[in-house]
């Protein structure tokens, strides 16, 4: 179904920089299609550096063609899975665009996945294939697997930044990339046909609720997702063919894949790849090769605003700074600003998506700040009843928020009864929490998942969040529920402190919250840490913390 918005009636058109057009429908084509023209259009251009290895999109079109003879060779049929067990290092785009060519399907899988993780995946996907390095910390998850025999045949690479000089041999069972990929040199770039239907990625959610689901996206989802970005950035200097970025957020997660990989590929922009963030780094590479784009999530700028010198580093190149994933403080957002004269942008979106969701404007006034944004164009989005889906709510109401797009997936695989349970007269249900102001702005409250019932009413973490975040003495804090035997649950917040700064007190903290929470919502636990865990992808990782309170419970009981 395609869907068609008229301009001008949707309340958050008005944030749309001009030429952005609110009426916007994606070009139906493919991933395969839309990246073959890249490669062409920019042949010459640097795609990638990886410490200092280059590859042009004439160099990735040519190994591309390669991987993809290699694995029709080797049986890879069209709407097979090949999974792939990778950093960010060129392996991952060659390997993800020479399935794109071979018409089969990508299945990601992270890289601090447990090996029991890994074995359910391989499983689940079905996956024909699994590319993966030869450096230990990678190559310990399969010797099991290939002894045991659970593992499809599995292709190993060498990488020498992350073998650190160290002799990383293939396993016994496994085949290296050389002889997999040598006697298909030279071949010629010949894409299997696929249609926007077909699947293009078979990608892991989070896992929120346990075992993860996978979400089918097809080559529409992932070619919309590209074109919508690049609809709503084609007036941003950063997204300009030469523009080059700093790119850390992982290839294996679907924001790091669409709006870094992808999205850059379709406009001829440089990502210099990298496997990990550093921030004295980062400032050193900006100043050296005058990057023009970073991202990060808040700990990225947190890290970048305490480096001794960096109110006399030359930050001029930049046209875009980015941060999501987390409750970005106040005065990080402002003193990133002085400093490069450019605001804080970033969005929202998930798995499901594409990720494309939201995307905060340069125009964002400084009362909007903590806005997910407004929903890119081709996009419509609503927010409904937690319980009756049905119900659509007004303004500044709270409830689930639904989106409608080419970008939302086919379905979940081989779970039916999830996929019904998601969509509701076509509109996908996000299971994030948030309201629509006056203005066309979202807000998100938090995960339903996440939800804290204290008392009998619903309490969200990041709300909370955002409210110690305010603190001057707070660098970082997440909130969780912990078992009230008065109230059912209550709140507890883990807190980081700023260098310098020195704890306060429960009750200093409660006394500090109390115009920013309601009663029900002030924090009842307290505890400082000086770090807090964050998912792969540099989100809060409440589920960590939830287990650590479970396991402490659990002695004590």
């Amino acid at each position: 179904m395609e869907l068609r918005i008229e301009r001008g009636s949707r309340p958050w058109h008005k944030h749309y920089i001009d030429g952005v057009r609110a009426d916007f429908v994606p070009q139906d084509t493919t991933l395969t299609a839309l990246m073959a023209t890249a490669f062409d259009t920019y042949a010459d251009q640097l795609l990638i550096e990886y410490y200092g290895k280059r590859f042009t999109n004439a160099d990735m079109k040519r190994l591309a063609a390669q991987v993809a003879a290699a694995l029709k060779a080797n049986g890879v049929e069209k709407g097979d899975r090949v999974a792939l067990h990778l950093p960010n290092c060129p392996w991952h785009p060659i390997f993800f665009f020479g399935t794109m060519m071979a018409g089969a399907a990508v299945t990601h899988l992270s890289t601090l996945d447990a090996d029991r993780e890994i074995a359910h995946k391989l499983h689940e996907s079905g996956a024909k294939l699994v590319v993966s390095l030869t450096t230990p910390e990678f190559a310990k998850h399969f010797a099991p697997l290939l002894a045991s025999g659970e593992t499809p045949p599995l292709i190993q690479c060498p990488d020498p930044v992350t073998a650190q000089g160290r002799d990383c041999p293939v396993l016994d069972g496994a085949i290296p990339v050389d002889a997999f990929l040598s006697p298909h040199e030279g071949a010629a770039f010949d894409p299997v046909p696929v249609t926007p239907d077909d699947m293009a990625l078979l990608q892991f959610t989070g896992g929120t609720t346990g075992v993860p689901k996978a979400a089918v996206l097809t080559h529409r989802n992932l070619a919309s997702a590209v074109l919508i970005y690049a609809e709503n950035s084609k007036d941003d200097p950063g997204s300009a063919p030469g523009k080059s970025a700093l790119l850390y957020s992982p290839l294996f997660h679907i924001m790091g894949l669409t709006a870094g990989l992808l999205k850059a590929t379709h406009e001829g922009r440089t990502m210099y790849l990298r496997l990990r963030y550093d921030a004295a780094t980062a400032v050193d590479e900006i100043e050296e090769k005058k990057v023009n784009a970073v991202g990060g999530v808040p700990t990225t700028w947190i890290a970048f605003l305490q480096l001794p010198d960096i109110e006399k580093r030359d930050l001029s190149s930049l046209d875009y700074i980015g941060s999501g994933g987390a409750p970005l403080p106040v005065e990080v957002y402002n003193r990133v600003r002085q400093l490069t004269g450019l605001k804080l942008r970033g969005g929202w979106g998930m798995t499901e998506t594409s990720p494309a969701g939201t995307n905060v404007p340069k125009t964002m006034p400084d009362d909007k700040l903590g806005t997910i944004g407004v929903p890119l164009p081709g996009l419509d989005m609503k927010i409904v009843d937690v319980e009756d889906p049905h119900k659509v709510l007004g303004p500044n109401e709270p409830g689930e928020m639904a989106i409608m797009g080419p970008n939302v997936m086919s379905h979940y695989w081989n779970k039916p009864e999830e996929t019904e349970a998601a969509f509701c007269d076509g509109w996908f249900l996000t299971g994030d929490i948030g309201y629509m102001d006056d203005d066309g702005y979202f807000f998100l409250v938090d995960r339903k998942k996440d939800m804290i019932l204290s008392g009998g009413f619903n309490v969200y973490p990041l709300v909370i969040e955002q409210a110690v975040h305010l603190h001057p003495s707070v660098s970082e804090a997440m909130a969780i529920g912990v078992p009230d035997d008065y109230r059912g649950e209550s709140a507890k917040v883990f807190v980081v402190l700023n260098k310098g700064a020195k704890p306060f007190s429960l009750q200093d903290l409660q006394t500090f919250l109390e115009d920013k929470l309601g009663r029900h919502e002030i924090p009842r636990y307290l505890e400082f840490r000086t770090e807090l865990p964050h998912t792969p992808v540099g989100k809060p990782d409440r589920k960590a913390l939830k287990k650590e309170e479970a396991e402490k419970l659990e002695k004590v009981g």
